[in-house]
């Protein structure tokens, strides 16, 4: 995937605007959203994984410069990663195969992009533990690990270290890193500016619905063009 777009992108819910987007997201860059609650991040993370539609425009994907039609094919190359409770009553094994399994990969192909993913979040050595019985961070490893083993174009996380410790912050951190190497385009939600400018090559703040400011994280943070971001920047605004 070369270049995803939103073109007049509108999303409402009970009669109320929550999303008025207009974007282009660039291959090999790793997008962090800002924004408080409630400015519509997880929409647009929703919209751009094709879970859900806009009302009003599109979410267009591109390769090679050429658009790609909405399909399974096309949705297969786009993973959502889920929170815990997107796990199932299963092996960690068997969690992170689940999205192969669905995507007709066999069993040899599978196993070997299963090791592959634990190994690399570290959780190789817990495969045959029931994934429900996992801690918070390992649990959260797992979910990574998921859209590891899928090789995904597209990533889209929402809040992945919200509820953990700063160690498994870090271990997720780096696996980000891993996802960024891997993928064609990562967008990260995140409440914590601090992480924000340790992964994102660009950041995205969102306000009321709208993309108010885009730029570099340096000049975000450093210089921002609005007054609410600068705002949102010297902690006046909560996320």
């Amino acid at each position: 995937m070369t270049r995803v777009e939103a073109k007049g992108v509108k999303k409402f819910f009970a009669g109320r605007l929550v999303l008025d987007l207009d974007l282009t997201l660039e291959a090999g860059t790793l997008y962090a959203i800002l924004g408080e609650n409630g400015s519509g991040k997880s929409t647009c993370l929703r919209l751009f994984s094709l879970l859900e539609r806009p009302d009003q425009g599109e979410v267009r994907y591109y390769e090679e410069g050429r658009l790609v039609p909405c399909s399974q094919a096309l949705r297969r190359k786009i993973v959502l990663v889920p929170d815990r409770k997107g796990l199932f009553n299963d092996t960690v094994f068997g969690n992170a195969a689940y999205g192969l399994k669905l995507r007709g990969v066999g069993k040899k192909g599978r196993q070997a992009a299963v090791a592959e993913a634990l190994q690399a979040v570290g959780l190789w050595e817990l495969r045959d533990h029931n994934a429900l019985t996992l801690s918070t961070g390992e649990a959260q490893r797992l979910c990574l690990a998921m859209a590891l083993a899928t090789s995904p174009e597209i990533v889209l996380l929402d809040e992945p270290t919200s509820s953990l410790d700063p160690h498994n912050a870090l271990l997720v951190e780096e696996i980000i890193r891993t996802l960024k190497a891997r993928a064609q385009l990562v967008l990260l939600v995140t409440h914590n500016m601090f992480q924000a400018r340790r992964l994102a090559d660009r950041v995205l703040f969102f306000h009321q619905g709208r993309l108010l400011e885009q730029g570099e994280p340096e000049g975000f943070f450093n210089r921002p063009e609005t007054e609410i971001a600068g705002r949102f920047v010297a902690g006046e605004i909560v996320s």
